[in-house]
């Protein structure tokens, strides 16, 4: 079958059917039933069909902007590690086409905002972090380095897309030393962690809500990388899509580092250590993040992303009000956001 280049929608769709009907015999599923089940940030959209045995979900990821490939290999490594992922059925890599097992209709952030009680949302809390202990212990064979030089690149949407585009704010030359050498503290801190698989986005939008010990499925991994060991924790208890207030984030990030302490992970042995790291990746990850939100809403028109600003800040706000070298970020922030400067405690 001959790649089909053009990603229009109507022709993807169209490629789509044609690769399912193909896969009727094989695998009993229904084409006629195809109905959009989600998307995301990147140019992927998923669907939902029926099969003779439920449902399966259809990856279609468009050549041109994606690859199917990492997704298949990083779906092996944490199959390895015994994580709860989605089987690939069928593949058709030149098209872009995924049949993948289905992990459900409810991710942790529906359920969450749904009214979860607590009770229930501590029990699979620790089944999320128990998942990301196993996901550490995973393989890495042929992932990218996710070292200083790209930790510092992902850092350049801030200052173009967040400061400049949507705070409106011209950077002078004091403003750029400014973030130059916050960027440059940040990146040479987290690059010095020990490196295992990184999700990039363990949060509560790609853990799907399972029952008994299969809890939680983990979804779009696709971007795994080998990085700082404390990148996936700073993402679930500093959720880009969930509020955590800070002792429920301790809460977490203890039990979190008492279970990757027992499984022999390459954590610092002092939780105080363990606990600036990874509240000094979560600072560089949120700045990205502050900055990745606005360029998908002004150039990519996904002007909801723009809800979920005030968060970041605020996490932003909680690591650089409390040490004292991130004084000068501090100050930045406020005149970008028009405030008045305040003096905070810190360490």
């Amino acid at each position: 079958m001959e790649p089909t280049l053009n990603s229009s929608p109507e022709t993807r769709l169209t490629s789509l059917k044609s690769w399912l009907t193909s896969l009727v015999a094989a695998h009993g599923i229904q084409p006629d039933t195809l109905e959009p089940a989600s998307s995301d940030a990147s140019f992927r959209r998923y669907y939902r069909l029926q099969t003779p045995t439920g449902t399966a979900i259809v990856m279609d990821a468009p050549p041109s902007h994606e690859d199917c490939r990492p997704f298949v290999h990083v779906t092996g490594l944490l199959q390895q590690a015994g994580l709860h992922v989605p089987a690939i059925l069928a593949q058709n890599l030149e098209e872009g086409f995924l049949l993948l097992s289905d992990l459900g209709t409810q991710t942790y952030y529906q359920a969450i905002q749904a009214g979860l009680p607590d009770d229930r949302l501590q029990a699979i809390y620790r089944d999320a972090l128990n998942a990301l202990v196993r996901m550490q212990q995973a393989p890495t064979t042929g992932l990218p380095l996710y070292d200083a030089a790209r930790l510092q690149q992902e850092l350049t949407v801030f200052p173009e897309w967040y400061a400049e585009r949507h705070c409106g704010a011209t950077l002078d030359v004091t403003d750029q030393n400014t973030l130059r050498n916050i960027f440059d503290l940040l990146v040479s801190d987290n690059s010095r962690q020990a490196g295992v698989l990184v999700h990039r986005d363990f949060h509560s939008p790609n853990l799907m809500l399972q029952s008994g010990p299969a809890n939680p499925g983990v979804i779009d991994y696709q971007d795994a990388l080998v990085g700082p060991i404390s990148y996936d924790i700073a993402s679930l208890v500093m959720d880009a899509r969930t509020t955590w207030e800070e002792p429920q984030q301790l809460d977490w990030a203890i039990r979190y580092w008492e279970a990757a302490k027992a499984a022999g992970l390459p954590i610092p042995p002092d939780f105080a250590v363990f606990h600036r790291e990874y509240e000094w990746m979560g600072l560089q990850r949120n700045l990205r993040i502050l900055g990745v939100f606005a360029r998908l809403a002004y150039r990519d028109g996904k002007h909801h992303y723009l809800d979920h600003m005030p968060r970041v800040n605020a996490y932003v706000r909680q690591v650089a009000g409390r040490y004292t070298v991130f004084r000068p970020l501090l100050r930045l922030l406020d005149k970008l956001e028009n405030r008045e400067s305040l003096t905070g405690y810190t360490f």
